[in-house]
């Protein structure tokens, strides 16, 4: 009997589904440091591209999609240098509903979960000769707190997002202090090159708060996002701070899947 609704439970899951996706670009502030290649801070800018998939059935349980890219540029103090960054970022998860109130003339809405986070990229020094760039690779499990607030405004609805994301636990890929990439790929010196991070050495944060207008047959979606990676292993330092203006559509649409 236990089998047969469970296995009812995930018919009804199948049969339907509701899924909002959004399509965003920012610009905004970057603030850059990376030890192994200087020991400056530079200051200049970060543009991006977000995609978020909200996945979501009868159930409490929704699944979470994120794909990110963004590109950074810096200079340093005196302006006569450059470090540029790339980065893709991919999450996939699930946030289950703890909680849904009335407030006001809305509904509040409260998600909890928890995602894998894979990061890719690199970081490159215009002054530098010798090792002039940076490999960035990291893998972390995240736990995540999203929050809806839903209400109307002269019959038309908008909508509050806020999403927090905070890594737990990872590994990263880091060369050693003084160790260069020649020396781990052409002569395969292993240098404890794979670290284990957790808040202590890692202390990372991102959040998200944007707001949903609709008007006609488009939804808007604008925000802030501030993005805070930051790493202190083998003796090196590394940070990558953002503030940028988030802007974009939103598409809401069901998938059916008919039952054989």
């Amino acid at each position: 009997m236990a089998l047969y609704v469970l296995c009812a439970l995930f018919a009804t899951a199948a049969e339907a589904q509701d899924i909002t996706q959004a399509r965003l670009v920012g610009i905004g502030s970057a603030n850059l440091l990376d030890t192994y290649l200087s020991q400056e801070k530079y200051s200049g800018y970060d543009i991006r591209y977000l995609s978020h998939t909200l996945r979501e059935d009868s159930t409490r349980w929704k699944r979470v999609m994120i794909h990110q890219g963004e590109f950074a540029s810096a200079s340093n103090r005196s302006e006569n240098g450059t470090m540029i960054a790339g980065m893709y970022n991919f999450q996939f998860g699930f946030q289950r509903e703890i909680g849904r109130w009335n407030a006001g003339n809305g509904t509040l809405l409260l998600d909890v979960g928890c995602r894998l986070d894979a990061n890719a990229g690199f970081v490159y020094n215009t002054r530098n000769s010798n090792n002039p760039a940076q490999a960035r690779a990291y893998l972390n499990i995240t736990p995540a707190l999203a929050g809806a607030y839903r209400f109307m405004i002269r019959n038309h609805p908008y909508t509050l997002h806020y999403d927090l994301e905070v890594p737990l636990a990872g590994v990263m890929f880091s060369p050693n202090y003084g160790q260069s990439y020649y020396e781990i790929f052409s002569r395969g010196n292993y240098d404890h090159n794979i670290v284990a991070t957790w808040p202590g050495n890692a202390p990372n944060l991102r959040h998200l708060l944007t707001m949903d207008a609709t008007l006609g047959k488009l939804t808007f979606r604008v925000g802030y996002l501030g993005d805070f990676r930051q790493a202190r292993v083998n003796g090196l330092k590394n940070h990558l701070y953002t503030h940028a203006l988030m802007i974009g559509v939103v598409r809401k649409f069901q998938l059916i899947k008919k039952q054989p």
